[in-house]
């Protein structure tokens, strides 16, 4: 099962409004920033929004610039991104400006909501997603049927609420305007409830004529999903770490980070720390962790190499430790090759005991840079 990337995009108040009560929407923005919305929206393949923003705000959701289209065109996409609405009961005006302009657009609905909206002749692909809406069927279709890989979410609120709840958002970016709407009838950015993924990751700020754009990541690894941010934040950490290594002839270099499911780091560690000349990242980072701290059953182990499922140099290979650590899941960025073990497979091994294991190959290269002299 696969997810695009979801990219949550908002302007809100300072007292965290979208909009007031009033007949006209409130423009939260500037117009420098309206452009640099209209170069996401070109960077992405599609956009999200809820049937509530359908109806309230009529939008044509484009991308306005043609240099930005012909960009799009010339790298062999589609001029448009695709546009996807979501709506449980289907209930939309088919004379919405959404349906008739930019490209193609797709509405994921309920069995009961297709039936109303091919009862409507919406002008677009209608797709039911049982009897309830289900955000990880819709995201996989997107991704699996639609060849999504980058989704920008522009709203509304509910559906910002949704995604974040349910641990499905790889970035928030927030832009923060200079007024107060101050009305408790308004709507606001996001609604009460369990939000998964703790404290958020400030990863820019900037300012855009009189706005504040703020971009977050998320911190808790896989929250539910199988990579987000977090994941490759992380990982990245662990081919961080495999660089400190001191460089050995006869052993690689890795890294490795513990990290709790509320994003918090519990201990990070690398080959041959403290002058140990057989301490191996994973067994360094776990001995500093206590073994009674009820984080490690929901922790994640990043590892920048595949946890070793045999060795030498210890009694423990370091996947039995992960394995005796009671930790669940393993990130890992590149698998294990036959320099020293021959037939090594620790993800295997975990796999076999029930961890789920999960390789990001995009980070191999940033892995194997300090082992390069053993690679040949």
């Amino acid at each position: 099962m696969s997810y695009p990337y979801v990219l949550l995009s908002a302007a809100v108040s300072l007292d965290g409004y979208l909009d007031d009560t009033g007949p006209e929407r409130l423009l939260l923005s500037s117009p420098a920033d309206f452009d640099r919305v209209d170069e996401v929206r070109a960077s992405v393949d599609a956009i999200l929004i809820g049937a509530g923003t359908v109806r309230a705000d009529n939008p044509r959701l484009l991308v306005y610039s043609p240099e930005r289209r012909s960009a799009r065109v010339a790298a062999g996409r589609a001029e448009y991104p695709l546009k996807v609405t979501v709506s449980a009961s289907g209930e939309l005006d088919p004379n919405a400006k959404f349906w008739h302009t930019g490209g193609e657009k797709v509405l994921y609905t309920t069995d009961k909501g297709a039936d109303r909206a091919r009862e409507l002749a919406l002008a677009t692909d209608v797709v039911p997603l049982g009897a309830d809406l289900d955000w990880r069927a819709l995201l996989t279709h997107l991704s699996e049927e639609r060849g999504v890989r980058r989704l920008m979410v522009e709203g509304g609120g509910t559906i910002h609420t949704q995604l974040l709840r349910a641990g499905l958002a790889d970035e928030l970016q927030l832009v923060l305007a200079p007024l107060l709407v101050g009305e408790p009838a308004a709507p606001r950015l996001f609604g009460p409830g369990g939000y998964q993924g703790g404290r958020l990751r400030l990863v820019e700020t900037r300012r855009i004529e009189d706005v504040v754009l703020m971009r977050y990541e998320p911190t808790a690894p896989g929250a539910g999903r199988s990579v987000t941010a977090a994941d490759r934040h992380w990982t990245r950490i662990a081919c961080e770490l495999a660089a400190l290594c001191p460089p050995s002839d006869t052993a690689f270099s890795v890294g490795a980070v513990v990290v709790a499911a509320d994003g918090t780091e519990l201990a990070r560690g690398h080959s041959r720390e403290g002058g140990d000349p057989h301490a191996h990242a994973e067994e360094a980072a776990l001995a500093k962790i206590d073994p009674a701290d009820p984080r490690l059953a929901a922790a994640t182990v990043y590892s920048s190499l595949e946890p070793c499922a045999r060795r030498s140099s210890r009694p423990a290979p370091c996947a039995r430790l992960i394995l005796a650590a009671g930790v669940r899941r393993v990130v890992t960025a590149w698998r294990e090759p036959d320099t020293f073990v021959t037939d090594a497979d620790g993800s295997g091994l975990l796999a076999g005991e029930g961890v789920d294991v999960v390789v990001l190959p995009e980070y191999a290269e940033a892995a194997q840079e300090p082992n390069r002299h053993l690679l040949g």
